[in-house]
């Protein structure tokens, strides 16, 4: 092997942590060689597999003074220029950025509004080698180049280790998770920093970019918060109603063609839609307006045809609403006809003012 005078490394991936110099084992270093250290970089010289020096920044003449334990270990007939077998560990101590941390699975977590939660977490952090001499010897080893990618994985599983801990201790509902990143990235910072210093490790920031259910468990949550939205469920499913009748009615006008069997076709189907969409909105009307109360939105008895009782005394005009008496034929404020139509087909009871039976869709006079 070539003695190597010039000792120097440049990573163009920037993505290796550590670069052994050669990458294959010891080579052969000779006394004024010079080692060159970038500002990212510290250099941690190796003898025979122990720790001499660490280099930092700029251009050193290898020599018995900047390495005194080479004084005993050369060979004196070769007058202190004699080759020896060493080697150099680059060690880059550059901010590591945008490394990511993440839940593989969803965890199970207590929920004060839906009882229990899966949640899967992600985020990120950045680091930095704080201790090159420590970090080699107790994670690179021997190995010639040492990527981030290697120690992903490890660091990733300590940070959700710590982070499901915290979680089970301070989560109360999903819904205030958003407000507590900054605190929980925090404290989770707290947690895992001693991990990190162990290895040699310093670590510069921690961030948590996303908490989410799974997706089964999001659409829950819409369906729930769309509940909400719509607020009283009796109006709504009102609103619903008419607007069902209303297509119906206009579905049944636009349908009728230039032979008598498509105008018949289409008369029927106006006249079901117009039927049931005057009933309708007598029933919403009464639905919702907050001025009658004690009336319901059921039929009484002298629109249906029947006799009244004792029990209605009163109704409500179907034109204008008026409370009047249960055995008015006609209302006393604004004249509208209030005895039911029977059909002369089907005996359906029809409001006063239809014009073809809701259910068979026959003309009535």
């Amino acid at each position: 092997m070539a003695i190597l005078d010039v000792i120097e490394f440049l990573d163009p991936t920037g993505k290796q942590i550590v670069h052994r110099v050669p990458e294959g084992g010891s080579g052969e270093f000779r006394i004024g060689s010079q080692l060159v250290v970038r500002e990212s970089q510290v250099a941690v010289f190796f003898r025979d597999g122990k720790s001499l020096d660490v280099f930092g920044p700029g251009r050193h003449t290898l020599s018995t003074q900047n390495i005194p334990i080479l004084t005993n270990l050369l060979s004196i007939p070769f007058g202190g220029t004699s080759p020896f077998r060493a080697e150099v560990i680059f060690v880059n101590i550059a901010d590591l950025i945008d490394m990511k941390w993440g839940t593989m699975e969803p965890v199970t977590f207590r929920d004060s509004e839906f009882g229990m939660v899966r949640l899967r977490a992600y985020g990120t952090y950045a680091m930095a080698v704080a201790d090159p001499q420590l970090f080699v010897n107790k994670i690179v080893g021997t190995q010639g180049i040492y990527e981030t990618t290697q120690i992903e994985d490890y660091l990733r599983n300590i940070i959700v280790s710590r982070f499901n801990d915290i979680m089970g201790e301070t989560m109360k509902t999903l819904l205030d998770l958003p407000a507590q990143y900054n605190e929980v990235g925090a404290g989770l910072k707290t947690s895992v920093t001693d991990d990190f210093t162990n290895m040699g490790l310093t670590l510069k920031a921690l961030y948590i970019t996303s908490i989410t259910p799974p997706d089964e468990v999001a659409k829950r949550i819409d369906e729930r918060s769309g509940m909400g939205a719509i607020g009283d469920m009796q109006k709504y499913m009102q609103f619903q109603a008419a607007q069902a009748m209303g297509n119906i009615a206009q579905s049944g006008g636009g349908g009728g063609g230039s032979d008598v069997a498509g105008a018949a076709g289409a008369g029927i189907g106006l006249g079901a839609g117009m039927g049931i969409g005057a009933g309708m909105a007598q029933i919403i009307a009464q639905g919702i307006r907050p001025d009658q109360g004690g009336t319901t939105a059921q039929a009484t008895p002298a629109q249906a045809g029947a006799a009244p009782t004792s029990q209605a005394s009163t109704l409500t005009c179907y034109n204008c609403h008026a409370q009047i008496p249960a055995n008015t034929k006609f209302c006393p404020e604004c004249g509208a006809n209030q005895v039911a139509k029977t059909c002369p087909n089907c005996q359906q009871q029809n409001m006063p003012n239809a014009k073809f039976c809701n259910n068979c869709g026959t003309q009535l006079t």
